[in-house]
């Protein structure tokens, strides 16, 4: 890795996988342990994390060091996390139980594993992998942030088809990388 030594600052600005990795090192167990405290509940933290970190891996060409510290900036992705996922999560239940889906149990090692593939820009490849309407179904909820229903807006469909292509997407995904089925 070899930029241990940079701020965090610094870090966010080079854009380059190693910088990143060595910025999501520095903070995924205090943000993992962030979601665990508010969520009390390990699947949805490892989650949530997962999701920060991707959307910062996305959204890092826009991060403005005059504009507030790097550990701010990915906080603030955070908290809309988990306002979102709170938002949701009734409907999500609902939706889970109508379809007959059960949550996903992620073990210790599935969630380690997750950390360490948010710096990991492989995980890209595997979702460029999957079948188009998962691909896009994953990157518009996960990486864009958009909810679900304003994805089923768009495509011209329910909110439990979308649903339904991220949850095989993410099936998928954590399949190819050697995570339980």
């Amino acid at each position: 890795m070899g930029t241990g030594g940079d701020s965090d600052e610094q870090l966010l600005t080079r854009h380059d996988a190693d910088s990143f990795e060595c910025f999501y090192v520095r903070h995924v167990d205090a943000l993992l342990g962030f979601f665990a405290r508010r969520t009390r509940d390990p699947e949805l933290a490892a989650d949530l994390t997962a999701e920060t970190f991707a959307a910062a891996l996305t959204a890092r060409r826009r991060y403005r060091p005059e504009k507030g510290a790097a550990n701010a900036w990915l906080y603030g992705i955070a908290l809309k996390k988990l306002a979102d996922a709170q938002r949701r999560g009734y409907a999500e239940s609902r939706a889970r139980r109508r379809l007959g889906m059960e949550r996903l149990e992620l073990t210790d090692r599935d969630i380690a594993r997750i950390e360490r593939l948010a710096g990991d820009e492989s995980a890209s490849l595997l979702v460029e992998q999957l079948a188009p309407d998962q691909r896009e179904a994953v990157v518009a909820h996960v990486v864009d942030e958009r909810s679900y229903g304003e994805i089923a807006g768009q495509l011209g469909t329910s909110e439990a088809v979308v649903r339904k292509r991220v949850s095989r997407g993410l099936h998928t995904v954590r399949q190819r990388i050697g995570g339980r089925g």
